[in-house]
């Protein structure tokens, strides 16, 4: 082992006569860890919401929408040509119609949407989420509905209740302008955990328009890409080479602004908490200072017995990255832990006390979620790391710096 190495492991292990030092020592590590730590745990954090709105948000929402004006009446032949276009994973109609359901004196208003019971899994993550029920009891004429979990716990209703549909659109009788009504029987229960929830009955396709009294089968094309962030392009692609009156939208028109708001709260975060590593990085500077001060006749010694500026600068640098190394090591060793269990943790809390900290009536999902990647640990870990070199630079060049003869005129 070299002499740096060797004395400034020595001075980190050995027993201070100045207990300030060895405290503000162990408050530079366990600041370094705390940073990192909580760094990790919260951009895991961040990473949860950002995967969140990718599977289950744009899982349910569409990546791209394609519609003919005045409404798409075979939707089968044009489903067949988008899907020949490279990127796309899968291609189902779609009518959506807004209105109010209501059941026991309780009415919600909602976005219902017509579906292709044997299309919809092509585009959707809904068949997955079924809690009761079945997509495939959407039949044709039975006017079945699916409802998400919290609509249906709003309404008080399970499978097989029958609740009414009331659409704005006013129909003229006999006892004057009544709306739009259907009684619809409840099929089936989905959860997303997520907004929509909250707010969307599934019906068929034939049904909606029916509902709606349309003149076509439906009104437009969802679009599935293998990449979701080429989408724009990709239906714009789309819409540009079909022969006809056609147009389009994607899913940065409606939710692009959520997603962008959470990658830039993530970049933030993380710059704000990296304040707290460089604090700790701080804190080993005013550390060293004082041991530089305090072992400034040892210093003398090590010159005088032939040590040059650059050993004295090293063993000091050896010492400040030790303190930082352990606290890294610490930290990103908790850091992965709590950002491994986090989501348990958070929900054996709620389960225990009884209360939620994300609702879906407020958020868009309903639970913490955290995802890990390796990449950002390895890039808090290495800032950190550079923070604390850094920090040894000052504190071992004054050091190296110390005169032999100044420094032993009084001892």
């Amino acid at each position: 082992m070299s002499l740096p190495v060797w004395v400034g492991l020595r001075y980190l292990a050995a027993k201070r006569r100045n207990h300030f030092i060895s405290f503000i020592s162990a408050s530079s590590m366990i600041g370094m860890t705390l940073g990192v730590a909580v760094l990790i745990l919260v951009l895991s954090v961040m990473n949860g919401f950002d995967r969140e709105l990718r599977e289950r948000i744009l899982g349910m929402v569409p990546h791209a929408v394609v519609y003919e004006r005045g409404g798409i009446n075979d939707w089968q032949s044009l489903a067949q040509t988008v899907s020949e276009y490279p990127g796309v994973a899968g291609v189902a109609p779609m009518t959506r119609l807004q209105g109010m359901m209501g059941y026991g004196g309780r009415v919600q208003g909602i976005m219902v949407t017509g579906v292709d019971p044997d299309a919809e899994r092509q585009v959707s993550i809904l068949p997955d989420h079924m809690i009761e029920g079945d997509v495939q009891t959407l039949q044709s004429g039975e006017f079945g509905v699916l409802l998400g979990d919290l609509l249906a716990q709003h309404l008080r209703v399970t499978v097989g209740d029958k609740v009414t549909l009331m659409l704005p659109e006013a129909t003229l009788s006999p006892a004057g302008v009544l709306p739009r009504i259907k009684r619809l029987t409840v099929t089936g229960i989905f959860s997303v955990g997520a907004e929509l929830d909250a707010n969307l009955a599934i019906v068929n396709l034939e049904d909606a328009a029916k509902l709606g009294r349309l003149s076509f089968q439906a009104q437009g094309l969802r679009v599935k890409f293998d990449d979701l962030f080429k989408a724009p392009q990709g239906v714009w692609d789309i819409v540009s080479t079909l022969d006809g009156d056609y147009y389009a939208s994607d899913w940065t028109r409606t939710h692009g602004n959520l997603f962008h708001a959470i990658r830039m709260e993530k970049t933030m975060i993380g710059l704000l908490l990296l304040i707290i590593v460089a604090v700790a990085a701080f804190n080993i500077i005013s550390t060293l200072v004082m041991v530089v001060t305090d072992k400034q006749a040892d210093i003398a010694i090590l010159r005088t017995m032939g040590a040059k500026p650059s050993t004295i600068m090293k063993i000091f640098m050896v010492q400040g990255i030790s303190i930082g190394l352990v606290g890294v090591v610490l930290g990103t060793v908790l850091g992965i832990i709590g950002a491994l269990t986090i989501s348990d943790l958070v929900a054996w809390l709620e389960h225990l006390f009884g209360f939620k900290i994300l609702s879906a009536d407020v958020y868009f999902i309903s639970y913490l979620p955290s995802q890990l990647l390796w990449e950002d640990v390895a890039i808090i870990t290495a800032s950190s790391m550079l923070l604390s070199f850094l920090a040894t630079l000052y504190p071992s060049w004054r050091a190296s710096r110390v005169q032999p003869a100044e420094a032993l005129r009084y001892e």
